[in-house]
Order: C-alpha cells, then structure tokens, then sequence
C-alpha cells in the first residue's frame, strides 16, 4: 500500500468514467481531502458557499490592506508539504514559509511580558525571570509533552477511531499520560508560579478548548511548536488557500463558489450526491463535509437518515466558545509590536468560566493580537500596519445581540490596545472590519456560532467526535475542526489524511459499481 506522501499519479481513464466525489467547503480541510481524493483517482468538485475560498481562512482585501480572516499561525508544515508531493510538485514552488520569533509574547495585566519560543536556552531565561524554582519544571514539562506528543499526534493523529475498541486500546496509555487531567492542572504538576501556569496553559485556545477542562492530550501542542517551529507564509495565510486551489485545479478538479449546499442527497442509507440552493442537485459516488460537524448532520442530512447523531444529541454536546474578530489598519507603523501577542485580562479562571460554562459576555477580556506586517510589509500600504485583534466570547448561547452590541465591544478592545500596546490607536485607524458569533453562524455556517465545533474534552475526543466516516451513511465522510482529530491546521489536515485510509480507491470503487 502506498503510504500518505507517495506521489500518484492521475488516472488516464476519461474524466466522465472517474467516480466522482463532492467536497462541502473549501477550507483547509476541504482543500486537503479535495487533494488527496483527486491522489485516488477520483473527478473531485469543491463547493464553497462564499465568493472565494478558504472557509475560516477568506481572505478580506480592503483599501489596500490584506487581512486573513482566521489562521495565521502554521506549526507543522510538513502536513502541507505532503499535499504538494502527492501532486509531484514542492510546496516552496508556490509558497514561502518563514519562521517567526518569539512564537508569542504573552503580555500581563502589570505590562511585564514572557517572550514564548522554541529556543530552550531562552525559555529557560524567561522562567528564571518570573521564578527561577521552575526552570527545572520546564524541562520536566518538555519531556512530558514529548511523551504526549508522541501518543497523540504521531500515532493517533491520523487514526479514524471508527469501532469504541479503538478507544479501549489506547485506554492504558491515555491513563498513563494522565489524559483525564485537564491542561491547566497537567502543567500546575510542572509549575508553581501562577504566571507561568498561564504561560503554558493557554494552548487549547487556539483550538477552541478551554485550559481548566480540555483533556492534556492538548498538552502535546508544546512540543508540536517546538519540534516545528512557529511560520508564517509571506503574503498571507490566502497564499496557502491559493495554493491548494492550484494543485486541485492541476489534478483536474474544480472549485465552484457561490454555491451553497442545503441537503445532502441520501438514497437508502447511501450519500448520492447534494443539492444546492439553487435547486441544482450533483450527484457524486462521495461526499466530503468539511462543513462544521454540528451543522452537516442538524441542517444538510435529512433527520431520518440518522441514527447516531440526532437532534437531540447534537443540541445537548458542548461547542467551544466563539470569537469577536476586529480587522484594522492603521496609517502608522508601530514598531516593537511582535508578530503575535497574547494581552492577559485581570482574570484568568474566572473569565474562562464566564465564556466556556456561564456564557455570559464579561466586560473584560483576554486578547490575541496578530501584527502580520511585523513580518511581511506588502500586506499593508506604505507606511502601514495591518492588524487583526480576536478576543475569546461565548458561543450564541449566551444570548448575546451582536447588532447592538459590536460596536461598543470593539471601542472597548480599541481602548485596551491603546493603552497597552498600540498609543493613540483610535486616531490611526484607516480601515476597519468585524466578525462576530453570529458571523459564525450565518456566514460560516457554524452551530451556535461556534468558532471552532464540538469542544475539545476528553468526552468529545477521538471515537466520541463525529467520526471521519460517517457511522450513519455510506459513502459521506467528514474533515475539520468538528472532526477527529480537532481543530487547528494540524488537526483539520490530519482529519484530511484519516480518509486516506477510509476513502476507497476510485478504480476500486468502480469496479464495485460495474460489478
């Protein structure tokens, strides 16, 4: 068997008598399983919703500024570069990836600040600045999430966890690693200052978790960063989106956007294809969701072709929080402002709360700062910076109105940043944008506005996720943050890669049809 990085190459049969396979969406994701289903022989068409692709990672181009609407931040880079060998080609052919240091700076409510990167040198310097009793602590940490690492990303990450014996072999290993602790307690073990105990614990934010609950399996993401690096691709994260598109469009595969999918075709258990809301209907031998988990099975699956994943059981799982995105530009440079910034509030536990389990919006907050300009200029005019500021809120649980509320949030983030980081911010601002929890759902089709699907706690890991093939119909698979393994660009690609294994051949799959 060929293995996820071998190069295949193109069936010469016809491209009418390929079986035909339809991907929803075309973030990462989408793009990553477009790619690797095209790899299997089959005639691929991406059906994206919005006007351009992306999903998350759209793009917004405003009064000459570039602003990527959601990652930006790329930690295993080789999960990309294995779509572009598998098309014969390198991915330096089309993007740049550059490395960025400090990973972050974390930033404290008393203006002292932790530069966060990969060198183990440094890191231990910046502990001994805060609490040099922790130094050994760190390097304790390290090993411990090298040990997580090696169970959870290089052996599990690309398992499809589709029989619960799955899970009851890992069991052991999972207790051994004490997977049933939380992040914050898992690095509370390590640390004694309540500083650093932030410092390494905020991880499971990037991925939608919160640090008091997510299982310490996502402990496993500091040696991820370490081993890798932390990159940037020069032009924008939209430089990888039009990579892939590249490379499907190679393969023989099309991309179609303005089209919104609002069923997916199921014929006696089977998926047959989708309907958009034009009223068009596609047939396909396979369908791809990289649409939100939640919302392929509440909204795109008919309810009565699903026995595992009812209404009931999708409205009673627990989604992560979602976020309130500002997009800015500023006619000033402001220099000294690393690449990305993490501003802590005057609350850590009790503000998490707030979001992940009161779902109330707390007039203070905590704030992730993305300066890409610190970086690569050409994403601003002259003389400019472009900035994105996201701050963690509930989902639309919480009953939030955004249309009221937005503005008056974002004057408050405004405020924050020009006190702390950026001065005078309110009169340098040139352009501007927003994104909100109900963005989420209405343009992003996320359930409850969840930024980024089902949490990520033990409960709602790996065989307890919806699975990659669906466990309700044949021939639909699903890939993204709302699948196993999670989110995040290391997650959505590993979920691509599961269908390597779930996917059958196209010849394969003929030949079953014709037989």
């Amino acid at each position: 068997m060929l293995d996820s990085t071998s190069v295949r190459t193109t069936p010469s049969a016809p491209p009418h008598c390929q079986p035909h396979a339809v991907v929803i969406g075309s973030g990462f994701g989408g793009l990553a399983a477009a790619i690797r289903l095209g790899a299997k022989g089959y005639r691929v068409t991406v059906l994206e919703k919005l006007d351009a692709p992306g999903g998350r990672a759209y793009v917004y181009r405003q009064d000459g500024f570039t602003f990527d609407a959601g990652p930006t931040i790329v930690t295993a880079p080789f999960l990309f570069e294995e779509l572009w060998k598998l098309c014969g080609r390198k991915m330096s052919d089309d993007v740049t990836l550059v490395p960025v240091s400090p990973f972050y700076r974390i930033r404290f409510q008393d203006g002292s600040h932790f530069d966060y990167s990969g060198d183990a040198g440094a890191m231990r310097r910046e502990i001994a600045r805060f609490s040099p009793g922790d130094v050994d602590g760190y390097d304790a940490y390290m090993k411990a999430s090298e040990e997580i690492f090696k169970v959870g990303f290089e052996r599990l990450g690309d398992v499809p966890f589709s029989k619960w014996t799955d899970m009851a072999k890992i069991a052991p290993e999972m207790l051994r690693l004490s997977s049933y602790r939380s992040v914050y307690a898992l690095v509370s073990k390590f640390f004694r200052d309540p500083r650093l105990r932030v410092v390494f614990s905020f991880h499971p934010l990037l991925i939608g978790g919160n640090p008091l609950t997510a299982s310490s399996i996502y402990c496993l993401i500091a040696f991820l960063e370490r081993r890798w690096g932390v990159h940037f691709a020069l032009g924008g994260t939209g430089r990888l989106v039009d990579g892939l598109v590249k490379l499907i469009e190679g393969q023989g595969g099309k991309l179609r956007c303005n089209q919104e999918v609002r069923e997916i075709v199921v014929n006696n258990g089977v998926a047959r294809g989708v309907r958009l809301a034009s009223g068009e209907t596609i047939a396909a031998d396979v369908v791809v969701s990289n649409a939100d988990s939640a919302w392929t099975y509440r909204h795109l699956v008919p309810a009565s072709a699903r026995s595992r994943w009812t209404d009931r059981r999708i409205e009673r799982a627990r989604y992560s929080m979602s976020l309130f995105v500002w997009y800015f530009g500023t006619r000033r440079r402001y220099e000294g402002v690393p690449h990305h910034t993490i501003l802590l509030g005057p609350r850590y536990k009790r503000l998490l709360t707030d979001i992940f389990d009161r779902k109330i919006l707390a007039d203070d907050f905590s704030l992730y700062l993305h300066r890409p300009t610190a970086t690569d200029t050409s994403l601003a005019p002259d003389g400019c910076d472009a900035f994105y500021v996201l701050s963690p809120v509930p989902h639309l649980q919480s009953g939030t109105d955004w249309s009221l509320v937005a503005e008056g949030y974002r004057q408050a983030i405004a405020g924050e940043l020009s006190r702390t980081m950026l001065p005078d911010l309110e009169n340098e601002i040139v352009s501007s944008r927003m994104l909100t929890p109900q963005d989420f759902q209405d343009r992003l089709s996320s359930f409850r506005g969840a930024a980024f699907g089902l949490e990520p706690i033990l409960t709602q890991s790996a065989w307890f996720r919806p699975h990659n093939k669906s466990e309700d119909i044949e021939h639909l698979y699903l890939v993204g943050a709302g699948t196993h393994p999670g989110a995040g660009l290391p997650g959505v690609l590993s979920s691509a890669r599961v269908l390597d294994s779930q996917v059958p051949e196209a010849s394969h799959l003929a030949s079953m049809v014709t037989a």
